[in-house]
């Protein structure tokens, strides 16, 4: 027990007066640390702080807190070592290094639908500059204005597009990034539509139009629906609570005039 605090302090003041650097560790051992991170980190990060935040400098304090509550944990139960202990401490290991990441995943599953809201509207906005720019150029100069969640999508898109990428691959790509309702749907339209010849712009982008029309008309229908649900909720936990006092109150008179 003497020797691991010992161990401990001894870590702890190598690192402190950064005579091991815990930063260049985990850049000089990034191919092991990589083998770490869910394949969906970088994106539940982006979901949740866009551009304001490095996904790997993240997941990299992740290891580093993770180390120290790790460390504290095991000096406290080698106090009292037996095989339950151990079990134990490598289960609380194993939830503390998962948490942020069930957070940042528990954040864009409630968002979720939020995320589902914004497209539609994001769409309407691309479908207009597509009428004055080749569809390329349109993702591009849509960037700027569009939500956050999808800035990182549409660079990575934009980026493959301009490196000569001309399949359907970058769009397909960002659907699977964004998985929401109709997303695939919308972008092989897009594609479609930065294939077509000149001529023929105008009625794909008809096409693309009432598409988008009806994706809007689709959300703004889950959004009653849900407003719908909130306000019946309320009322129905209202005429329980209301229901519930008459009946405490009248239970009390009923005592009252028997005693």
């Amino acid at each position: 027990m003497v020797i691991l605090i010992i161990a401990g302090l001894v870590v702890f003041v190598l690192v402190y007066t950064k005579t091991v650097d815990g930063n260049q560790f985990l850049q000089e051992n990034d191919m092991y640390v990589q083998m770490l991170k869910e394949k969906d980190w970088d994106f539940y990060v982006s979901a949740k702080y866009g551009d304001r935040v490095n996904a790997d400098e993240l997941f990299n304090k992740r290891i580093r807190d993770t180390f120290w509550i790790s460390a504290i944990i095991i000096l406290i139960m080698m106090t009292n070592f037996s095989f339950i202990n151990l079990v134990f401490m490598m289960v609380m290991i194993f939830v503390i290094f998962k948490m942020p990441y069930q957070n940042l995943r528990s954040y864009y599953k409630r968002y979720m639908s939020k995320i589902d809201q914004m497209l539609p509207y994001y769409l309407k906005g691309l479908e207009i500059l597509c009428q004055n720019y080749t569809v390329p150029v349109a993702l591009a100069r849509s960037i700027e204005d569009a939500p956050e969640i999808f800035k990182p999508g549409l660079r990575q898109m934009v980026e493959k597009i301009n490196n000569g990428d001309s399949s359907i691959q970058p769009y397909m790509d960002f659907a699977n990034q964004y998985p929401v309702r109709d997303s695939m749907r919308m972008m092989r339209l897009l594609y479609r539509l930065g294939l077509g010849a000149q001529e023929n712009k105008y009625q794909q982008l008809i096409m693309f139009s009432k598409s988008v029309s009806s994706l809007q008309n689709k959300a703004r229908e889950d959004k009653y629906k849900k407003r719908l649900q909130v306000m019946e909720q309320k009322t129905m936990i209202m005429l329980v609570v209301t229901g519930g006092g008459t009946m405490v109150v009248l239970l009390f008179a009923m005592m009252f005039l028997m005693g």
